[in-house]
């Protein structure tokens, strides 16, 4: 005798048809799925950059990068190549969580943190043009036509890496914005006011987001939350951010 199923009445061999199907679909869904939770999801997708001004002077463009993102990676990895990642101490002697480098004018960390690794003293790389480009096209969209950044700062964040609320001060020209690309996996943003005890607005960054802020907003606390631990199959096991800045 054919076992009732939890007390319902038997399917008939059509439903039973149409059953088996939608039961192939869900489980192949859910692989899909499944295979995708080690990428950023917001990466996969096809989709027009958005233009989120979250204050005055501030944008956030979702998927800006995502287009030439290869492209601009391999650029960072060039400059990593030849100016190794480090990490860095600040003015008192206290070293940072994240590791950094640089890229193109040497007065992008004065006063800032230690700019170099121990022992050495060659001179940083130039920035490369891909770089350069898409740092002007993304000030330019948000708002700052102007902007010519000589500077790339490379930050590396690994899990549970932080970077404290702080303000970017030490630029020679502070009319100038500072463009913001994000690599890898995802994190938690802050941006805040223009004290320290502001309250700070969470944004969350994926591959390829960029933020821009200037003007009113060219002063704001920033910092980052804990990075979770995760793989992105650009970045394996880390978040990259560039930062463009005009320095001298």
């Amino acid at each position: 005798m054919r076992e009732k199923r939890r007390g319902l009445t038997p399917l008939n061999p059509a439903s039973r048809a149409i059953e088996k199907f939608l039961n192939i679909f869900a489980f192949s869904s859910l692989f899909r799925y499944d295979s995708a939770q080690a990428m950023n999801l917001f990466s996969q997708l096809v989709v027009e950059p958005t233009h989120e001004e979250i204050f005055t002077g501030s944008v956030l463009m979702r998927g800006m990068a995502l287009e030439q993102d290869t492209e601009l990676f391999a650029a960072a990895e060039h400059i990593m190549a030849q100016s190794p990642l480090h990490h860095a101490t600040t003015p008192s002697g206290l070293p940072m969580q994240v590791m950094v480098t640089d890229c193109g004018a040497h007065r992008t960390s004065m006063n800032r943190w230690n700019p170099s690794p121990p022992g050495q003293s060659r001179p940083r790389p130039p920035m490369p043009l891909s770089l350069l480009a898409f740092a002007v096209h993304c000030a330019s969209k948000a708002g700052f036509p102007h902007f010519r950044p000589d500077a790339c700062h490379i930050n590396r964040y690994q899990a549970g890496t932080k970077l404290g609320l702080h303000q970017d001060k030490h630029e020679c020209d502070l009319s100038q914005p500072i463009v913001s690309v994000s690599f890898g996996l995802e994190c938690v943003f802050l941006l805040g006011g223009l004290e320290r005890t502001d309250k700070a607005k969470h944004i969350l960054l994926e591959h390829g987001d960029v933020i821009v802020w200037g003007g009113p907003s060219r002063m704001r606390f920033h910092g980052v939350q804990p990075v979770k631990p995760g793989f992105h199959p650009m970045t394996g096991p880390y978040r990259y951010n560039l930062t463009f800045r005009k320095v001298s």
